[in-house]
C-alpha cells in the first residue's frame, strides 16, 4: 500500500481523528496540539499520577535502558503489571504510598506521544478521567483557530499490526464531545478550514452512544475482558471514571505534568 496522501491527512479540518502510530503520522501535519488516548491503560495511568501531583516520563516498551533512564531522571521505574509495586496499572499508581516522578513504559500510547512530540508543539495525554478537563482547558487557554489531532492509540495484534480498540475511540470521542460542549470545533476561517473531520464526528458519536452504559462497555469490550481475565478488574473500573480527573496532562521537558 502506498504512503498516505494528502486526502488522508484531514488537512481542511481543525479537529482531526486517526488510529495508531501510522494514523498519527498521517494527520500530524500543521497540528498545534496532539491528544493521545490510550484508555487501557497508559493515559489512565498518566491521569491518576498527574492528579496526585506526580510527573510521568513515557518510555519505550521493554527497552533495556529503562533503569538507567529512571536513575538519570531520579524517578521510580514502573515494572510489569502484576509484578508488585508500580506498573502500567492505574490501581498501582493510586495505591502507591508516595508518587513524585515515574518512568512509565508503554507499547502504544507512550510511543505515539514520543513520536508526535518531534512534530507537534503540544501533546496531551487524555483518558476518560480527564477528557472534559482537558477540553475545557483547551477552550479556555488556547487560540480558537487551534488545529487539534486526536489519536486513539489502539492495541497490537500478536503479529504487530494495529488492533483498533473500542475504549480508545470512546475516550477520543469524550474529548471531542468536550470541545463541542466548550463551544470549540466549528471554526471556519477564510482559508477554508472547517471544524470536525467526519472521523472526529464519528468518534464523538460513538462516545455519545456508549456513555449511558460506559462501565458495561469498558468491562465487556475485548481489552476490558482481557484485563479482567488476568485479575485487573480494578484497572478497568478506574479507566471508566468519566470526568473524575481534574488535572490536564501535558508533555513538557519529556514528561507529562500539569500545565
Amino acid at each position: 500500500m502506498s504512503a498516505p496522501g494528502t486526502v488522508h491527512r484531514q488537512l481542511p479540518f481543525t479537529v482531526r481523528f486517526e488510529w495508531g502510530l501510522d494514523g498519527a503520522r498521517a494527520v500530524a501535519s500543521g497540528a498545534d496540539l496532539a491528544v493521545v488516548v490510550d484508555v487501557l491503560t497508559f493515559t489512565t495511568c498518566v491521569s491518576v499520577a498527574v492528579d496526585r501531583g506526580a510527573i510521568v516520563f513515557p518510555y519505550a516498551w521493554k527497552d533495556a535502558g529503562a533503569e538507567d533512564f529512571a536513575a538519570h531522571h531520579d524517578a521510580q521505574l514502573a515494572g510489569p503489571r502484576g509484578g508488585g509495586g508500580l506498573s502500567l496499572s492505574p490501581s498501582s499508581l493510586r495505591d502507591a504510598r508516595s508518587l513524585s516522578r515515574v518512568v512509565l513504559p508503554s507499547p502504544n500510547g507512550s510511543s505515539i506521544a514520543y513520536e508526535l512530540a518531534q512534530e507537534v508543539p503540544l501533546i496531551a495525554a487524555v483518558s476518560l478521567r480527564n477528557a472534559a478537563a482537558t477540553a475545557e482547558w483547551v477552550a479556555a487557554e488556547l487560540p480558537p483557530d487551534l488545529v487539534v489531532t486526536v489519536i486513539a492509540a489502539g492495541e497490537l495484534w500478536p503479529g504487530g499490526s494495529l488492533r483498533p480498540a473500542l475504549e480508545d475511540q470512546i475516550g477520543a470521542g469524550a474529548f471531542i464531545a468536550g470541545l463541542t460542549a466548550a463551544g470549540r470545533g466549528g471554526f471556519t476561517p477564510e482559508d477554508g478550514r472547517e471544524g470536525f473531520s467526519p472521523e472526529a464526528d464519528a468518534a464523538m458519536a460513538v462516545f455519545n452512544a456508549v456513555e449511558p452504559r460506559l462501565h458495561h462497555a469498558l468491562r465487556d469490550c475485548s481489552s476490558g475482558r482481557e484485563l479482567i481475565g488476568t485479575g485487573h478488574a480494578d484497572d478497568v473500573e478506574i479507566a471508566a471514571e468519566l470526568d473524575a480527573g481534574t488535572a490536564v496532562a501535558l508533555l513538557r521537558d519529556g514528561a507529562f505534568q500539569q500545565p
